[in-house]
């Protein structure tokens, strides 16, 4: 995916384009959390999305470069943003990955090859694909499934929104 890049300049947030859902688009509140390395870099980004009402999350949307820790997880182990839904959800329950299947989606003009994860816990989705410049898109959802339509909606956010104030 061509638009997407890492930037030249060391913001205060992640160094590289963070791909989501705008918060305009979503009827609820966004909540943005920074994973740190200990030298200060960003090792991943996840936006978290609440439905109104105090209803709970509904979806995470994470974004981890190469190399990040979070992105390494034990065979059936669930990714880092499956356990920050659970957690935010305080469902306390074993879930592991029991499958997979690759699947092709079109965003735009650009071809994705889609992960659709299968979970022992049947209430949560998940959806991974690699981006061009190596960083991992993870969407997570409770109770709802994550449709091709989605990634209709998804597009880089704007650097502003993860720089300290």
């Amino acid at each position: 995916m061509s638009f997407l890049r890492r930037r030249s300049a060391t913001p205060a947030g992640p160094d590289f384009d963070v791909l989501a859902m705008d918060p305009g688009d979503w009827p609820g509140n966004l909540g943005a959390g920074l994973l740190p390395a200990p030298d200060g870099s960003c090792q991943g980004v996840f936006l978290r999305y609440d439905l109104f009402g105090g209803r709970g999350p509904a979806m995470i949307i994470g974004n981890l470069p190469e190399g990040s820790p979070a992105r390494e997880v034990a065979e059936g182990e669930v990714p880092f943003e499956v356990g920050q839904l659970l957690l935010a959800l305080e469902n306390d329950e074993d879930v592991t990955v029991v499958g997979s299947e690759d699947v092709p989606v079109m965003q735009g003009d650009n071809l994705l090859i889609v992960r659709r994860l299968k979970l022992s816990e049947s209430r949560v989705s998940c959806v991974q694909f690699d981006r061009s410049d190596n960083v991992l898109v993870t969407i997570a959802a409770w109770d709802r499934p994550i449709t091709d339509d989605l990634y209709a909606l998804l597009k880089p956010l704007p650097a502003e929104l993860f720089q300290q104030g």
